[in-house]
């Protein structure tokens, strides 16, 4: 696996479809890096989130970095998932990918969006 922060990035995406990246520049794999006036408080609310999330582990939890595994409900496939409190660039860089397989069918990008709607939602 392919996982954690090197050189302030998170790891670039495979060539496959199954994984987005806000590090990624191409139409693929980029999705926006996550915003928030405060950037500590979004990271802290993030695991939250994310261990509220049905079938959904926390691997590692650092003061920037967030490892979590997503296994999917059907077939068990596991997905990893990085957050990285980028203080430099002011914003958290995400990192979604599937283990195995070609296409995720979207699912790695709408998790993203998923957790960046609820990180709204408990900013407000």
């Amino acid at each position: 696996m392919n996982l954690g922060v090197n050189h302030d990035r998170l790891s670039d995406c495979p060539s496959t479809p199954n994984c987005v990246n806000s590090f990624s520049t191409d139409s693929t794999h980029t999705i926006e890096p996550i915003q928030a006036s405060d950037l500590e408080r979004a990271f802290t609310d993030l695991k939250q989130i994310i261990e509220a999330q049905p079938r959904a582990k926390v691997i590692e939890a650092t003061e920037n970095y967030l490892y979590a595994e997503f296994t999917s409900k059907l077939m068990g496939f596991v997905d990893d998932v990085e957050f990285y409190l980028d203080q430099p660039a002011h914003v958290i860089q995400v990192r979604s990918a599937s283990r195995l397989g070609e296409s995720d069918l979207g699912i790695n990008r709408q998790r993203i969006e998923s957790i960046r709607t609820q990180l709204r939602a408990t900013s407000t």
